[in-house]
C-alpha cells in the first residue's frame, strides 16, 4: 500500500472581492511509497505548500482526492499518523527546548515517563540534548528548524510532512537536518518534502516532482530525471596527460571536454570548517601534553 496517493487534486482560491479566482493546483497526481523521501520542487508561488496543506488535511480539494494509508486526508484517524513540520512553525520563545518537546508530546496525549523518555530520544536525534535548557528565543534558525523536527515526531507518526525544512539555514544547520531526514528514513517513516532547493533534495530524496504552475511537470526516480543517455562521465583518479591523450584519441570525434572534476561551494565550506576543528583539536592536544610535562 502507498503512504500517499494523490489522484487529480485541484485547488483554487478566490481573488480579491470575489474576482479573478487563483489556480493553485491543477491536476497533480502522485503516488509515494511507504518508507521513501519524496521531493515536491519548484520555484516558489509553484503550489508546493498547497499540495501539503491538501495533503495534512488543512485544505479540502475543488476535486480530486488525497488519501494517506488508505484514508482520506481529511479523516481524524490521520492526525496520529502524520507529522507536520510547516514552513514557518511558530514556537513559544519563552520555552526551553525540553519543555516544547513535553509540551507537544502531553498534547498528543503523552504522560509520565514514556513522555520523558520520548522527550530524551528527540533531542537526541536532532542534536539538542546540550540545549535543552535554553530557551527558544535563544536557538539560532537551524536549531529552531531541529526543535519543529522534534515536535514533528513526538508522536511516532508514519509519514513526516516537511515544508521548506532547510529555508533561511546555514550550510552546516542544512547538513545536519538532511542527516536527521536520512535517520529517520532508516527508521520506516515515510517522508514527503517540498523545497526550492534543488541540490539538497537531491542528495536525500528516492523520487522526484517538479512542480511549476500548478502542475506537475516531471516526476521520476532520482536516476530517471538526471539521466542524459546523450553524454557519458568517466572518473579518473589523478589521470596522467599521456592517458588523457591517449583516450582522447580513443575517443575521436566523439571527445568534447576534458576539465577537472568540481566540488560544489557548500562542500568546500564544510571540508574548510572541518579542518579548522581539526587544526584546533590537535592544537588542543599539544597544549595539554606542554602542559602535563
Amino acid at each position: 500500500m502507498d503512504a500517499v496517493s494523490i489522484t487529480d487534486v485541484h485547488k483554487s482560491f478566490p481573488g480579491h472581492w470575489g474576482k479573478g479566482g487563483v489556480y493553485a493546483v491543477k491536476g497533480v497526481s502522485l503516488r509515494i511509497p511507504e518508507g521513501g523521501v519524496y521531493g515536491l520542487i519548484g520555484p516558489n508561488g509553484s503550489g508546493k505548500s498547497t499540495v501539503m496543506k491538501l495533503l495534512v488535511g488543512l485544505l479540502a480539494p475543488d476535486a480530486g482526492s488525497c488519501s494517506v494509508f488508505g484514508q482520506p486526508a481529511t479523516a481524524p484517524a490521520n492526525r496520529r499518523e502524520i507529522g507536520f513540520l510547516p514552513e514557518n512553525p511558530y514556537f513559544y520563545k519563552f520555552l526551553t527546548g525540553e519543555e516544547t518537546v513535553r509540551f507537544y508530546g502531553r498534547l498528543c496525549g503523552l504522560r509520565g515517563a514514556a513522555l520523558k523518555e520520548r522527550t530524551r530520544e528527540l533531542l537526541e536525534l536532532v542534536g539538542l540534548t546540550e540545549a535543552k535548557d535554553r530557551r527558544l528565543r535563544g536557538y539560532s534558525k537551524g536549531m529552531l528548524q531541529r526543535i519543529g523536527l522534534a515536535q514533528a515526531l513526538v508522536q511516532k507518526p508514519r509519514l513526516l510532512v516537511l515544508d521548506e525544512p532547510t529555508a533561511g539555514v546555514d550550510p552546516i544547520g542544512s547538513r545536519t537536518i538532511r542527516d536527521i531526514i536520512l535517520n529517520i528514513k532508516e527508521q520506516g517513516v515515510t517522508v514527503f518534502l517540498c523545497s526550492h532547493l534543488l541540490e539538497q533534495v537531491q542528495e536525500i530524496c528516492d523520487r522526484v516532482g517538479v512542480l511549476y504552475q500548478g502542475c506537475l511537470i516531471a516526476e521520476g526516480t532520482m536516476d530517471e530525471l538526471t539521466r542524459d543517455d546523450r553524454h557519458a562521465e568517466i572518473t579518473l583518479n589523478n589521470p596522467t596527460p599521456e592517458l588523457l591523450e591517449q583516450m582522447r584519441q580513443l575517443a575521436g570525434d566523439a571527445w568534447q571536454d576534458c576539465r577537472p572534476a568540481r566540488n560544489s561551494l557548500e562542500t568546500v565550506f564544510l571540508r574548510g570548517i572541518q579542518a579548522k576543528l581539526r587544526e584546533k583539536g590537535m592544537q588542543n592536544a599539544e597544549s595539554r601534553s606542554q602542559n602535563a610535562e
